[in-house]
């Protein structure tokens, strides 16, 4: 590594914490609302930079390019058909939310079902983010990072010790700066790692180009769109890491849970000044994930060409910066994956932390009696993001031995949390008629059954068919139990008056309409009726 690189990574590093702390210096950090609300006053521009930043991590510059570069362009469905689910979001979940006026994902089960509900579902919440977010991201961070600057040589230890090292690194500074500057901090910094993404996504592929046309980028091109063309297929056969089959199916539970219901993504939103600034930044953040492959994708598909056979695949997208980028370009680089996995682990920490003192804590304390002050539940948040960060670095370097490709790894893992969340949501919506009971029910025989289907049984059958399998199964069950058991007290949300304002976005079915467009315009230019032939 040399000083050019380390002096670029650290400039750029430093910016960025110095104009968040410039922008946060007015937020009261000792309060509830200045610390886990970041003050509810984000327009729509800041929505739109938080959810983007918050949603890219270094997961994806390690795990995607790794399956692009083993299998094909379909791995870039997780996030190009994020638009679909985005803006069925955007139209029927945040109205719900903004007049409810909820501050955590689960508040809406509390007034669907009961408190119990909630609580129990706060918990997997929380287990989820200790088992698949928190330490997956600062596993790929400390992969990426080893590979930029090689630095199991510049340390003079292992791959196996650089890992421990960079992920303690990774988890200590996030940890200091989410404990130090809450939500807000978090906001700001990803907008402006988002103008430094759209720098690098455009040098990247521009520099990577340049190096497989020996100096010529038509030539590199002409290469990328002409040989390997298989690669550039985005239409996934049953063998590939996404069949096609599976964007109708589990993809979208997946995808819509994960906009609408996850609790570190949902909290970018709810910090909007109202409901219109939501709406309006989701849409902007769709325009993001529909050119966010030039970044996360075509890496892995110029390292194809590139590097034929590189024996440890995680490291596609870390190997390729470092041999074709510039040192102040890599430096930036760098800076920025540093960036995307701190924002995604600090977002997970932040909402771990809320979840537990605003749905868990703070309701116990109540049981007792106990009236809990605004500086009790900040100092419990902080001390409960300081526990949690403590498990993620401990268990995070062991993800090396996980046997599968690391992304599909992440995805098949979350289906045990994430979906069985989906399907009590999206019944409690559909119906008033299913009580508390099925929603528990519920909840239990998903999660034993995807994980005996997954890891008892020999089932040769997709994940995210599986998961959509049992999504109707579980929502069947809960039905009949509704049927037998009906709900006697229909729940309803208070309704809150017109404080951050509920009048929704204009112009968001044009919006739509012109991002399906080039979505579908998308899948048609990478199959075999266009480059990939």
């Amino acid at each position: 590594m040399n000083a050019t690189v380390a002096i670029s990574f650290v400039a750029c590093t430093v910016l960025v914490a110095v104009i968040s702390w410039y922008k946060t210096r007015s937020v009261n950090l000792r309060s509830v609302s200045g610390l886990f609300l970041a003050g509810k006053n984000n327009n729509y521009l800041v929505v739109a930079g938080s959810l983007l930043l918050t949603n890219l991590s270094a997961n994806q510059f390690i795990g995607e390019n790794e399956s692009v570069y083993v299998n094909n362009l379909s791995v870039m469905a997780w996030g190009v058909t994020s638009v679909v689910a985005m803006l069925l979001v955007s139209e029927f979940l945040l109205p719900v939310y903004f007049k409810g006026g909820m501050v955590t994902t689960p508040d809406f089960l509390a007034d669907r079902y009961d408190e119990g509900t909630k609580r129990l579902v706060s918990i997997i919440f929380l287990l989820s983010y200790m088992v698949n977010l928190l330490p997956p991201v600062l596993y790929g961070g400390a992969v990426a990072m080893t590979g930029m600057f090689d630095l199991p040589t510049w340390f003079g230890v292992s791959y196996w010790q650089c890992i421990w090292i960079m992920v303690w690194i990774l988890g200590l500074v996030g940890s200091i700066y989410t404990i130090v500057g809450g939500l807000k901090a978090i906001t700001i910094s990803d907008t402006v790692l988002g103008g430094g993404l759209l720098i690098i996504g455009i040098c990247l592929p521009w520099f990577a180009l340049k190096t497989l046309g020996n100096g010529n980028i038509v030539g590199g091109l002409t290469a990328l769109l002409t040989k390997h063309t298989t690669h550039l297929n985005a239409i996934g056969s049953a063998t590939d890491a996404v069949p096609f089959s599976t964007l109708f199916t589990g993809m979208l539970l997946v995808n819509i849970y994960y906009w609408g219901m996850e609790q570190y993504i949902v909290q970018q939103v709810l910090v909007a000044k109202n409901l219109a600034h939501a709406q309006k930044g989701m849409a902007f953040a769709a325009v993001g994930k529909l050119v966010t492959p030039v970044l996360i994708n075509l890496p892995g598909l110029i390292a194809v060409h590139l590097y034929p056979s590189i024996e440890n695949t995680a490291s596609v997208f870390s190997v390729l910066a470092a041999h074709v980028l510039p040192s102040v370009l890599l430096g930036l680089t760098a800076a920025l994956v540093f960036g995307a996995a701190m924002t995604t682990y600090n977002a997970g920490l932040h909402g771990s932390s809320t979840l537990f003192v605003l749905n868990i804590y703070k309701p116990y304390q109540a049981k007792r009696s106990h009236v809990t002050t605004d500086g009790e539940l900040v100092r419990v948040g902080k001390r409960f993001e300081i526990a949690v960060s403590l498990l993620a670095m401990f268990t995070a370097p062991f993800i090396l031995f996980a046997h599968s490709g690391f992304y599909t790894y992440l995805q098949k893992v979350s289906g045990l949390f994430s979906i069985p969340i989906f399907t009590i949501v999206v019944i409690g919506f559909l119906t008033k008629r299913v009580p508390p009971s099925a929603a528990k029910a519920g909840l239990l025989f998903f999660m034993v059954s995807y994980f005996t289907c997954q890891y008892v049984l020999d089932i040769s059958l997709h994940f995210l068919h599986v998961l959509a399998i049992l999504f109707g199964a579980t929502s069947l069950l809960m039905l009949a139990i509704g049927r037998r058991w009906p709900m006697q007290r229909h729940q309803t949300a208070e309704f809150v008056p017109d404080v951050v304002g509920l009048a929704p976005w204009k112009r968001r079915h044009w919006a739509s309409l012109l991002l399906i467009l080039a979505m579908l315009s998308l899948y048609v230019v990478f199959s075999k009726w266009g480059v990939a032939t």
